[in-house]
């Protein structure tokens, strides 16, 4: 066993290998869970519901989440078939694994007969908590960052994300560090203010959560040198205009 053998991977075992990226998607989801199922016990549901949901939820997102991404890069993987189940070199685009999990969400409590509104209060501030972690995945792949930064623009920031920012010979904005502390922002906000005075209606933390995270993401997508594109319009700014309206 050899921990922490390059930037990318958290341990491998001979050819065997576990990426940061991995890790760091996990420990979010797992935060989002347990906070979820607090609050599920205190509503009187039986855990065995979200443990239920989770797995495949988690499952038919990242599923969601690289399905966009390959289809807005098909051009590249057109030509490299063999890389497209290759998740943990990166390349999830959150936005598919929203749209993803929120069809499977309407089907699985819908079955259950559980109100999808008040999942939706439920879930959808912790998915920013998990956001927040696996935005540090793309920082430990190099990835999700903005555009060639002097060096002294790390002055005040710790040595490992000063280092970790040099790529392609330039040191490059933290894009991912803005987004990550964003997305904990919001998840405060929503959890423990907009629920106390502004929560009217079931529904509204969901909504907000889209508002919320619709605004963040368009305004640091506008930063970025990496995103996808369709038309010559940054698709991510297009979803989180949409995402914005709804809420």
């Amino acid at each position: 066993m050899h921990l922490f053998p390059s930037t990318k991977i958290f341990v491998s075992f001979g050819s065997f290998e576990i990426a940061w990226y991995a890790v760091l998607i996990l420990t979010g989801a797992l935060c989002a869970y347990l906070l979820c199922q607090r609050t599920m016990k205190k509503w009187g549901y039986a855990p065995e519901v979200l443990d239920d949901y989770v797995v495949p939820m988690l499952f038919i997102g990242i599923l969601g989440a690289r399905a966009w991404y390959v289809i807005f890069e098909w051009q590249y993987y057109s030509q490299h078939m063999n890389e497209i189940v290759a998740i943990w070199n990166g390349g999830l685009a959150i936005h598919g694994g929203l749209i993803a999990g929120f069809i499977f969400s309407l089907f699985f409590f819908k079955r259950r007969k559980i109100s999808f509104l008040r999942m939706f209060d439920l879930i959808m501030p912790t998915v920013l908590l998990a956001q927040a972690f696996g935005r540090w995945g793309n920082f430990m792949n190099q990835e999700a960052y903005g555009g060639i930064v002097p060096e002294s623009f790390f002055a005040h920031y710790p040595a490992f994300i000063k280092n970790q920012m040099f790529i392609d010979g330039a040191y490059r904005m933290p894009t991912f560090l803005f987004e990550s502390v964003c997305n904990l922002l919001g998840f405060l906000f929503i959890t423990f203010i907009f629920r106390k005075y502004w929560y009217k209606r079931r529904g509204d933390c969901g909504f907000m959560y889209m508002v919320w995270y619709g605004i963040t993401r368009f305004v640091i997508e506008g930063m970025r040198t990496d995103s996808l594109m369709v038309l010559g319009l940054r698709t991510a700014q297009l979803v989180s205009l949409a995402l914005m309206v709804v809420g």
